[in-house]
């Protein structure tokens, strides 16, 4: 299938690795100009120039922490009129209610919720003037199913959703789509911390506390990167356009609801 988005300039936060990776590589297969963005030198020039091997993209890179203006600056200075943005940002540390200070609070609310409202508030502008744009948040399954140890990501990453719930629907008739990712559990970093997290406190294996929470999952497994980005490479093709401001679950089936 043509997703209609070769050429389309496309930039994808927090992509040296994990879900981010995933969907830089799907939106490069499609022929996307791909700026990568993370706080890693090395493994940022490590990602892009292996997708640029497989897939013979054009791919930039900008070392850039964007949960802060100076990192902002930076990428939309290397990137300035992206057809396609893909907000993405490493979850907030685990805990409870009571263990979490104001600055935790703060910066999570800037991490995930402050900094992809104000990039899209830079980019949507120009996307409109344009007619066409696509913005990607990607969030958490914990929106819709609220973790306990997650309360930091439950909370911003809910405000995020409530800001999208709005601003999709007023942007939409300008050909301008966003919607929101939300992943359970993938084979990423973040879930092999808390496998081993899960292992200490349970005193088993990791091997064990994988398989237990496989087992948990309708699928009996975790979601790929490959897929998940797949799945948001759809988001951003020319097919989405009547796709509005969704909160599209990739868990496996691990909500259990009859209307999603």
């Amino acid at each position: 299938m043509d997703l209609g988005i070769a050429g389309k300039r496309a930039i994808v936060c927090a992509s040296s690795k994990g879900l981010g990776r995933g969907v830089a590589q799907k939106l490069a297969e499609a022929g996307a100009v791909v700026t990568l963005n993370g706080r890693n030198a090395e493994a940022l020039a490590l990602t892009a120039s292996e997708i640029r091997k497989q897939t013979n993209a054009e791919v930039h890179m900008v070392v850039a922490d964007v949960t802060t203006a100076e990192g902002r600056a930076a990428l939309l200075g290397a990137e300035p009129s992206p057809d396609i943005l893909v907000n993405n940002a490493g979850g907030p540390p685990t805990g409870l209610w009571s263990d979490w200070t104001e600055d935790d609070w703060l910066k999570a609310l800037h991490a995930n919720m402050l900094a992809p409202i104000l990039l899209m508030k830079a980019v949507l502008p120009g996307m409109i003037d344009r007619k066409w744009g696509r913005v990607i948040n990607i969030t958490s399954a914990s929106v819709k199913a609220p973790i306990p140890e997650l309360g930091l990501s439950n909370a911003s990453r809910s405000g995020l959703t409530g800001f999208v719930a709005g601003t999709a629907r007023q942007v939409a008739k300008h050909g301008v789509i966003i919607n929101n990712l939300l992943p359970g559990s993938h084979e990423t970093d973040r879930t092999e911390g808390l496998m081993k997290r899960t292992a200490a406190e349970q005193s088993i294996s990791i091997d064990e506390a994988r398989r237990k929470a496989h087992a948990l999952n309708p699928t009996g497994r975790f979601g790929t990167p490959e897929e998940f980005g797949a799945a948001a490479a759809f988001l951003c093709s020319q097919y989405a356009g009547y796709i509005v401001g969704q909160n599209l679950l990739l868990d496996g089936g691990a909500f259990q609801s009859t209307h999603g």
